[in-house]
């Protein structure tokens, strides 16, 4: 029995994205089992099985979607558990377990090293360890300053007592960097709608997670050595990433002020200058954030579709954002504009595409499609929400965001489970693909006949 158990456990962690999964699994269910505990909610009762499960899911795949208000029904020791989730889940569980082992013993052995490459997109063996504690430094470094300057804040501008500030500031600032949208309050942020000083460093906190931990790093690095040299020298990926960032944010929040200006429901009643401030956090939250200051249920059907192209999208690889990925998005439109254009191969920013990436982008968007049609068709079989509601739902889950329409309490125990499954396919699903298809690629020594099948 011992030695099966051990052939089956080789077989799962063979493959450095197999770990991840069997990682990421491993602490949701643990979790899980932490949640349902009485001690955990608020009324000293046990919490059922499939809310633990949602929550815990929610919480280390940093979707933020819940069944129950996280302020109200969880206990003191339930929003600790849910807080570690969120920062192990954001993190990255194999990124953590390789920064203890190298904390404790100075050193990693080359399947950790493996391994965390895989989940932290290392260029190679030699960078693990220095992205390894650039992430840890990163994330402390941003999570404590947004932190500090939302607890004053809530002290000194809401009057609440020292210890409630500390603690909402810093609850909420791990949830934005982790891109996880879990909030304290039962409306998430719409009572700090027209207070800059709240949204603003908790969208700056957001984007600067969803641009992904190499990107960070990268600028980091680089802006030391154009202290030294004078010289400013970024990757094509860190190019990309954070012009289509840039790009994104901008159309989302021109698009969403558009479209809901004279909502009555959303931006109506406010004064142009708050429109613009939620306008812009609305475009930054639905990068994967799942914050809300506005009633997303009060949207117009244009709005809830924008936001569903720009969840979808999500945010920079490798980092806590999920969707399909900037890098992907910008890949692909570089294809398009060469087919366009009638150019043998992709190219952006004077560089040449290699045919393996357009292909890896192809196969991770269009599984992406097919992954949300099929949620999308499953949920509806099970809810008697509306069509647009239960895509807005299905999109949020896949792209770990964390908006919701206000039907996810309502989705029976069989709608709840393909939700899980939803978030944490889209928490592991590009990362897993992309690891395998890499690993998969192999050089053919035979070239087969050319065909050319009608198209459109």
């Amino acid at each position: 029995m011992a030695g099966r158990v051990a052939r089956v456990w080789r077989v799962f962690t063979a493959h450095p994205a197999r770990t991840v999964v069997m990682a990421f699994a491993a602490v949701i269910l643990a979790g899980a089992v932490l949640l349902a505990l009485p001690a955990s909610s608020e009324t000293g009762r046990a919490t059922d099985p499939v809310t633990a499960l949602f929550t815990s899911t929610s919480a280390v795949c940093v979707t933020g979607l819940v069944v129950v208000d996280t302020g109200t029904y969880w206990s003191g020791f339930g929003e600790g558990v849910i807080l570690a989730l969120i920062q192990v889940g954001g993190f990255g569980i194999m990124t953590l377990a390789s920064l203890l082992a190298l904390l404790a013993s100075g050193k990693l052995g080359l399947r950790m090293q493996l391994t965390a490459q895989a989940e932290t997109k290392s260029l190679g063996i030699g960078d693990v360890r220095r992205v390894l504690l650039g992430v840890a430094g990163s994330t402390l470094i941003v999570e404590l300053a947004v932190g500090a300057f939302l607890a004053l804040r809530f002290r000194y501008g809401y009057g609440d007592a020292f210890g409630e500030a500390a603690y909402l500031g810093f609850f909420h600032a791990v949830s934005a960097f982790n891109n996880a949208g879990f909030g304290l309050h039962a409306d998430s942020l719409t009572g700090y709608a027209q207070d800059p000083w709240v949204t603003l460093p908790i969208a700056v906190a957001v984007i600067l997670g969803g641009l992904g931990f190499p990107v960070l790093l990268e600028l980091l690095r680089h802006r030391t050595r154009r202290r030294m040299t004078g010289r400013r020298t970024w990757s094509l990926h860190t190019k990309l990433t954070l012009i289509t960032t840039a790009l994104l944010l901008v159309t989302g929040a021109l698009l969403t002020c558009l479209l809901e200006w004279e909502n009555e429901g959303t931006l109506g009643p406010f004064g142009w200058g708050a429109k613009l401030l939620n306008g812009f956090f609305h475009s930054a939250m639905s990068r994967t954030a799942g914050f809300n200051a506005l009633d997303i249920g009060a949207m117009h059907p244009s709005t809830l579709l924008v936001t569903c192209m720009l969840m979808f999208i999500g945010g920079g690889s490798a980092g806590t954002a999920g969707g399909i990925k900037v890098g992907t998005f910008a890949v692909l439109a570089a294809a398009m504009l060469a087919e366009v254009r009638g150019e043998p191969h992709a190219a952006v920013l004077g560089r040449r595409l290699a045919p393996h990436v357009v292909r890896q982008a192809l196969t991770v968007a269009l599984l992406g499609v097919g992954l949300v049609m099929a949620a999308t068709l499953a949920l509806l079989t099970v809810t008697t929400a509306s069509f647009e509601a239960v895509l807005f739902e299905v999109v949020s889950a896949f792209g770990t965001v964390g908006l919701s329409t206000g039907i996810t309490g309502d989705l029976p125990t069989s709608g709840r489970l393909i939700t899980i499954l939803l978030m944490f396919v889209g928490r592991l699903g590009p990362v897993t693909l992309v690891s395998a298809l890499a690993l998969r690629e192999r050089t053919r020594r035979y070239q087969l006949p050319e065909e050319r099948p009608v198209i459109g």
